[in-house]
């Protein structure tokens, strides 16, 4: 919470996941895969021209179709499959989103890590963004940031960090949402691979600048 606050102070709050409803955040988390935001809003935004951002439109078009507007977030053809197992997976298995949200989040997160395509990142940026459940996003500026703090390992596995989370933090869906956000922000303008450590709000309590010698 230390942590979080810094970065709170430091940042403000940031709000995101950046969408319109439930359904354009499941779209957006299997989109991001292997890109970035800016690629993943522009493919977004080809499939909201279309009158296509719903289960049963993306569900009837073509695949080669679908592929071609989500081209602009790269892969296209592999997420375009992607967004087709999961729809298919919504549309049989629960029908639609606020009856998928509606049961045992825990129970929830097992099934849709089943899912072809959907990951655990992936899974976890649905419950959280989209489903407003308390199951924290690791990625990689999470393990980055808090490995050199000296919190996880970088070898650690994505269960063993979420772990950390899911243990250290109040299971607020809310807290879990803005420090993801913040961690991204400080690890895009601070901790990024080759660290810039001046000014950062981090350094005080960090011991990675010690380790190397700045």
């Amino acid at each position: 919470m230390e942590v979080f606050d810094t970065l709170l102070k430091r940042y403000g709050a940031l709000h995101w996941w950046p969408a319109e409803t439930p359904f354009e955040v499941c779209v957006g988390a299997i989109l991001t895969q292997n890109t970035n935001w800016l690629n993943v809003e522009k493919a977004i935004f080809n499939l909201k021209r279309e009158g296509l951002l719903s289960p049963q439109a993306l569900w009837e078009i073509d695949q080669e179709r679908l592929a071609d507007l989500i081209r602009p977030s790269g892969f296209f053809n592999v997420k375009s499959a992607r967004l087709k197992d999961f729809i298919g997976w919504l549309l049989a298995g629960h029908g639609d989103l606020d009856a998928m949200f509606s049961g045992d989040w825990g129970a929830l997160r097992e099934e849709l890590i089943g899912v072809r395509g959907i990951g655990r990142e992936t899974c976890d940026s649905i419950l959280l963004y989209a489903g407003g459940k308390p199951s924290f996003v690791v990625d990689a500026y999470t393990r980055r940031l808090f490995s050199r703090l000296g919190l996880v390992r970088e070898s650690d596995s994505y269960e063993q960090v979420r772990s950390f989370f899911m243990g250290a933090l109040p299971h607020d869906s809310a807290l879990f949402n803005e420090f993801h956000a913040l961690i991204v922000e400080h690890c895009k303008r601070h901790c990024r691979t080759k660290p810039l450590c001046d000014g950062c709000p981090l350094r005080p309590i960090c011991p990675y600048p010690r380790l190397l010698g700045i």
